[in-house]
């Protein structure tokens, strides 16, 4: 008999953050969150529920705690994009199809109560968040904003009515593969004549943030027509600068400006922190800090996070421009291989960004979804 129930206490919060340390606590490819953040995130005063209303849920066989997951209703979504679907997020059980079974019944009804279409997930509360099961790849590490999950995750959920939604990929590239930089300068030289524009760089943190806001809102133009995009409000902002400014160095920033001085393209890329947060073991104290801050001054690895390119520049060959400019702070930093975040499969125009340095697929996740009306 699986029981589920509604968190209601900091308790109850406090195991349903601990619960994957417990699940995971011997994987060597989990990448644990910092627990603080967590507590940050879902704290009711965040301001993405302004407009998404969430529940999370903890399961239990007998006595023991086995599962949890979260409903998520993003009213912008269902609302103003008419798409009337109830979101599950921040899924985590123990190897039984009952335990997944009675997580997925408990978000099913809350859909039927608020009498939405059909559920999705793994999906976050924006498109900020973490989205998509693993369904490749069990045998790698995660990224920071990867999912981890077990080989039986996807076929379970199958199992049980659930068809895949969206689908996303992850490439691993060989820094050297950028090739003859000679060539890649010169046609760098003819779009900047062409089109009047210039990369550009931010020597602190504190130069950088007055621009985070010109960032995000070229991530609401570049994804606008993608299916399952949400935009980002303006109050949501402050939140996402808070969770991952910290980790952003302005080395790894690309930026394109143009003859205005307005912002038309940037690349955010990160050295990896993966193991550093295996390291923490989800907490900053004593020494978490001290393996986050090596992790950011010695690395030979970094991930791609964020591309943004107004639709102006878009097919304009732009991209040159941020891949020129990422390669010469890789040799400088001894960058050897990059990692992608996790990308869409319909989103052809980033994944092109690639084609031509030798990317190779090593993980596929994707959402699942099942008609509840």
């Amino acid at each position: 008999m699986i029981n589920v129930v509604e968190v209601k206490s900091k308790d109850q919060m406090k195991d349903f953050i601990d619960l994957p340390f417990t699940i995971y606590k011997n994987s060597p490819y989990w990448v644990p969150p910092i627990k603080k953040d967590e507590l940050k995130s879902f704290h009711p005063n965040n301001p993405v529920f302004k407009t998404v209303e969430v529940k999370f849920f903890l399961a239990y066989k007998e006595e023991e705690l086995v599962g949890r997951i979260v409903s998520i209703i993003n009213k912008v979504e269902v609302k103003e994009l008419h798409k009337p679907k109830v979101r599950f997020g921040w899924l985590i059980f123990k190897d039984d199809i009952n335990i997944l079974k009675a997580l997925l019944t408990t978000v099913e009804n809350i859909g039927k109560q608020y009498k939405l279409s059909y559920i999705e997930g793994p999906m976050g509360f924006s498109n900020m968040d973490k989205a998509g099961m693993l369904t490749e790849g069990f045998d790698k590490t995660a990224t920071l904003i990867g999912i981890y999950n077990e080989e039986f995750y996807p076929r379970y959920i199958q199992q049980l009515g659930y068809q895949p939604k969206a689908e996303w990929l992850e490439y691993t590239i060989d820094v050297e593969s950028f090739g003859n930089m000679e060539k890649m300068t010169r046609l760098c030289d003819m779009i900047r004549n062409r089109y009047q524009l210039e990369t550009y760089n931010f020597k602190s943190f504190k130069e950088l943030l007055p621009h985070v806001d010109e960032m995000f809102d070229l991530i609401n133009l570049t994804y606008s027509e993608l299916q399952s995009f949400v935009p980002i409000e303006k109050y949501q902002i402050e939140h996402y600068k808070k969770k991952y400014l910290k980790f952003i160095h302005p080395d790894f920033i690309s930026c394109v400006k143009d003859s205005n001085g307005n912002m038309i393209a940037f690349a955010i890329t990160m050295p990896s922190f993966s193991k550093a947060f295996q390291k923490a073991k989800g907490k900053l104290l004593p020494f978490g800090w001290w393996h986050l801050l090596r992790a950011q001054k010695v690395n030979t690895h970094v991930e791609f996070y964020l591309i943004g390119i107004h639709p102006n520049y878009q097919n304009k060959g732009v991209n040159a421009l941020i891949i020129e400019e990422l390669y010469h702070k890789f040799v400088l930093r001894g960058i050897k291989t990059m990692e992608t975040n996790p990308l869409l499969e319909e989103n052809i125009k980033v994944q092109q960004l690639w084609k031509n340095y030798n990317p190779i697929i090593h993980k596929k996740r994707k959402t699942f979804y099942k008609e509840i009306s």
